[in-house]
């Protein structure tokens, strides 16, 4: 799967790539699979499980990668205490439903690539995206989905775009308009590499999920 899988490069902005040199955004376009979950992933999402404790939770932080988040939240004016980090609130998700729960093939995709690399992938509806999708910050006025309903976006939050919109905020909720449904025949998987992260982390989440989404053989 790895050596047949393309990855897209996406782009940041201007402002923040000369801020945070490492950034890069990486994508790839798969099929939608059902929603019905796969046995298999299921499988690995309850060996992860049984092998976390209140140990691992607490020793979580120390470790490289999600140490960079960490730090990389403080950087972006986020407090990881207060606004945990994708990997820590899977972790204390972990801890307090006693295992991963399965949702449904793309939320336990997902989470299995969290899981296993800490670096957290983003799932948009690929008919509702136009052009690469990349990081910039969001400008006045804008907001996260189209209509007066959509959230207000606060000036400079780190967002995902494409060439007309923001798509998501960075580690956050998407807009309504690119969640995948039901109704979606393709998904456009990104995931964003922050400094101190190397980038075969990234690509490594991104070959997991789309292994996990593949048809079983």
């Amino acid at each position: 799967m790895q050596s047949e899988l393309e990855l897209d490069e996406g782009w940041v902005s201007r402002p923040l790539a000369e801020e945070f040199p490492e950034l890069a955004v990486s994508g790839c376009v798969v099929a939608a699979p059902p929603p019905r979950p796969d046995p298999g992933v299921v499988e690995r999402l309850g060996y992860l499980a049984s092998r976390f404790n209140g140990r691992r939770a607490v020793e979580l932080r120390r470790e490289p990668v999600p140490a960079a988040y960490r730090v990389f939240y403080r950087h972006i004016g986020l407090d990881p205490d207060v606004t945990r980090t994708p990997i820590e609130e899977a972790a204390v998700q972990r801890l307090v439903e006693g295992g991963h729960r399965s949702w449904n093939r793309l939320a336990d995709a997902l989470l299995l690539a969290l899981l296993e690399t800490g670096v957290p992938v983003s799932a948009f509806d690929a008919a509702a995206v136009d052009g690469p999708v990349g990081l910039r910050e969001a400008a006045r006025g804008e907001r996260l989905g189209e209509g007066e309903l959509a959230p207000q976006l606060e000036p400079g939050r780190l967002v995902l775009a494409d060439a007309r919109r923001p798509l998501a905020g960075l580690f956050g909720e998407l807009a309504s308009e690119a969640l995948p449904d039901r109704r979606a025949e393709r998904l456009t998987l990104v995931a964003v590499r922050i400094p101190h992260v190397p980038s075969i982390h990234v690509e490594e989440a991104l070959w997991t999920c789309c292994e996990a989404l593949a048809p079983s053989a």
